[in-house]
């Protein structure tokens, strides 16, 4: 028979340590690097009135483009026109308008163009002022769950309701060529004030609805408010008629309304008529103290706005 060996653990060899190894070994034994804290972000509401904070704004500007983006998209889902409804609801306005102010009302004797295209280079303005009114007027209510989870400037919000309409306004300016086709209308250089037209409607849209979206936060009813505001409005800007209709010594008064600028402009950018460079020039002026108004008032109440809504 064999002999059976029992061989225990102790008896048997050990292995030298290797440099490399007893290396290896220091190293895991040496204290690691201590990991960097990721720095500490305070924020705290500004002191006292403040305009807007640029350098934060840009800081924001993807959430802003995505915003906006979301409302074009949000605004024609499950739609069966699309964006074509940015061409039937200034178009069946235009009808509307010329039935019964131009034929019944008899203000197509006011002007030297065919009344259609005039009352739609009046609408195209106006149509994104008021929806733009309308929509920025409501944003913070529409996005308050927003509000209360995460912080960004709340302006942000207003912001995109606004320039999400501008999608409508470029629809609405290229009817506003094909209309000018059809009436034969030939453009003139006066189409170079169009751009300055354009950023004076955004910012007096952008100054009337974040007053508006600020005061629906504290105040529920300015919900209902805003529709009736926006359709006196259009009523008091020469959307339907044209400027001369307003007596001479009382036309820089009524350019207090920064939309009669801005719609005679843009009229007369498009139509080739002259300017009234005084009537410009004050609706002009009253557009900026409404943006600046606005952004003031905006920012000096938007730390409530959490709190509040």
């Amino acid at each position: 028979m064999h002999e059976q060996k029992n061989f225990d653990v102790a008896d048997q060899p050990v292995e030298p340590l290797v440099a490399e190894d007893a290396d290896a070994a220091a190293k895991d034994k040496s204290p690691q690097p201590a990991v960097a804290e990721p720095p500490l972000l305070v924020i705290e509401p500004t002191p006292g009135w403040r305009l807007v904070n640029l350098r934060e704004f840009w800081r924001y500007r993807e959430l802003l483009f995505f915003l906006t983006w979301r409302d074009v998209k949000v605004r024609y889902k499950q739609t069966v026109l699309g964006v074509l409804w940015a061409v039937i609801q200034p178009v069946m306005a235009m009808v509307v308008f010329t039935i019964f102010f131009g034929k019944l009302g008899k203000l197509d004797q006011f002007t030297t163009e065919a009344y259609p295209i005039f009352v739609f280079a009046g609408l195209v303005p106006w149509n994104f002022f008021g929806q733009a009114v309308s929509h920025s007027g409501q944003s913070l209510i529409a996005e308050s769950n927003l509000l209360t989870k995460v912080y960004f400037p709340r302006l942000i919000i207003p912001c995109a309701s606004v320039g999400s309409l501008l999608v409508d306004f470029a629809v609405s300016f290229v009817v506003m060529f094909g209309l000018m086709i059809w009436y034969d209308v030939t453009p003139t250089l006066n189409l170079l004030m169009v751009p300055a037209l354009v950023f004076a409607a955004i910012f007096t849209a952008l100054g009337v609805g974040t007053i508006l979206s600020a005061l629906a936060v504290a105040y529920r009813d300015f919900r209902y408010v805003i529709p009736f505001m926006v359709q006196i409005w259009m009523f008091a800007s020469p959307v339907a008629y044209p400027l001369k209709v307003v007596p001479e010594q009382w036309q820089l008064i009524y350019a207090l309304n920064p939309m009669v600028g801005v719609i005679s402009g843009f009229r007369s950018a498009m139509l080739g008529e002259p300017f009234r460079w005084a009537v410009l020039g004050v609706s002009f002026t009253v557009a900026a103290l409404v943006f600046l108004i606005g952004a003031f008032y905006f920012r000096r109440i938007e730390r409530r706005f959490a709190d509040i809504v």
